[in-house]
């Protein structure tokens, strides 16, 4: 049995605007963090005035806003990409 892998990009500019492709869900949000599904694994977005700006389950798409300062892939540890 042959397993697909599927593929998202995440693009981040300037701290401010995330967009992500592979999305399947958003499974919850406030001002400080947002966690979504990508690709079968949990994704979280941490900052400050964060805001969903787009979300299309049929295409995969999300976009987001605010101050972004950290992106966690899984249950592990938080993986600050910004100080």
């Amino acid at each position: 049995m042959q397993q697909t892998e599927t593929k998202y990009i995440l693009t981040l500019e300037e701290q401010k605007l995330l967009t992500m492709t592979g999305v399947e869900s958003v499974d919850g949000f406030s001002e400080h963090a947002i966690s979504l599904t990508v690709a079968g694994k949990k994704v979280s977005i941490g900052g400050e005035h964060l805001k969903v700006i787009a979300f299309s389950q049929e295409k995969g798409s999300f976009s987001a806003s605010g101050e972004i300062d950290s992106v966690r892939y899984g249950k592990g540890g938080m993986a600050k990409l910004f100080k």
